[in-house]
């Protein structure tokens, strides 16, 4: 798979963050544990998703919403093909 970057990263979802408007998101945890990524439409949980230590998880979503989970969370917004 190849990714296209469409933004520069955002170093901590530890507070809500649109990550651009992107509709879809790569997001990295750069912890030693497990945490918890919440998405969000205003205040209305869309859902949750727990990434493993130095994993790896790719999110849809759409530009209004906004995801968050903690300061060990990188996030930048992608495209990609196959």
């Amino acid at each position: 798979m190849k990714i296209k970057l469409q933004g520069s990263q955002v170093n901590s979802l530890a507070t809500a963050s649109n990550v651009g408007f992107a509709t879809l998101v790569r997001v990295y945890n750069n912890t030693a544990a497990d945490i918890v990524l919440t998405q969000k439409e205003a205040s209305t949980v869309i859902g949750t998703i727990t990434i493993p230590s130095k994993g790896i998880e790719l999110i849809q979503k759409m530009p209004s919403q906004t995801l968050e989970g903690g300061a060990g969370l990188l996030a930048v917004s992608i495209a990609f093909n196959s």
